[in-house]
């Protein structure tokens, strides 16, 4: 992987529009290792539904749709590759000190024009008061419209960088946090390039339409432990604690 340090020009479009974008920041060999921890992953949630007699499991749809949260959890090359000094350094210039590891995971779509994901911020899923926390979308595969990349409304657009209250239909589906018309900023970029947005930042993803898969990996960090209503904590409160040696 490339050593790359993010400058003040990104960090001050974090701030003001909500995201940036790092192009080919990951080189084929670490690609490779995220494409086949995807895959691995698909292949146990497949071996999880044929043992339920089903093609669905949670989210997740045989052939459709994937969705594998918490990855790390057990795989150490994941652990490897989040706990480096590269996301260490984002995540200190973007929401300081100290950082912890809330959540990761892998989506993946088919041609299925059911998988589109409605204008939301991350947040919005987040039912206690917390602190924006910072995302890290790795695309695994070149993403455009066509093949359902995501789209980001810049807070000048959203007219906001607070969270806002999100909508949620009555078939239990997607929340909802904008129904305007703009079309936000379309991103297309290649594959191991690296998308860093707030999680107050709208965004939203269209079907893929073409009859190659579309994965992506990314990784959520915060400033502090996140909890549910009830008092328990919500995905992983995991301290960033750097090992003496790495390899990123």
């Amino acid at each position: 992987m490339k050593p790359y340090m993010i400058n003040s020009d990104q960090i001050n479009r974090y701030h003001e529009d909500g995201y940036f974008i790092l192009d080919n920041v990951f080189d084929r060999e670490t690609l490779e290792m995220l494409r086949e921890e995807c895959d691995i992953a698909i292949a146990a949630q497949n071996h999880a539904m044929d043992r339920e007699g089903s093609n669905s499991l949670g989210l997740s749809h045989r052939d459709s749709r994937y969705f594998v949260f918490l990855p790390s959890v057990e795989r150490p090359r994941l652990r490897e590759f989040i706990f480096s000094k590269f996301f260490y350094q984002i995540g200190q210039k973007l929401i300081g000190e100290p950082i912890y590891l809330f959540w990761d995971q892998f989506v993946a779509k088919f041609r299925d024009q059911k998988s589109v994901f409605n204008w939301h911020q991350d947040s919005g899923y987040v039912d206690t008061p917390h602190k924006p926390y910072l995302n890290c979308w790795i695309p695994l595969d070149d993403v455009n419209e066509v093949n359902g990349t995501i789209s980001i409304l810049p807070y000048s657009k959203a007219g906001t960088k607070e969270k806002i209250p999100h909508s949620i239909p009555e078939d239990g589906g997607d929340r909802i946090g904008y129904t305007g018309t703009d079309p936000g900023d379309l991103i297309e970029v290649p594959a191991g390039s690296l998308v860093v947005f707030s999680s107050v930042a709208l965004h939203r993803s269209g079907p893929n339409q073409t009859d190659k898969m579309r994965r992506a990996y990314s990784m959520q960090f915060s400033s502090e432990p996140i909890y549910e209503t009830d008092g328990t904590l919500k995905g992983l409160a995991e301290p960033f604690i750097l090992p003496r040696e790495t390899k990123w």
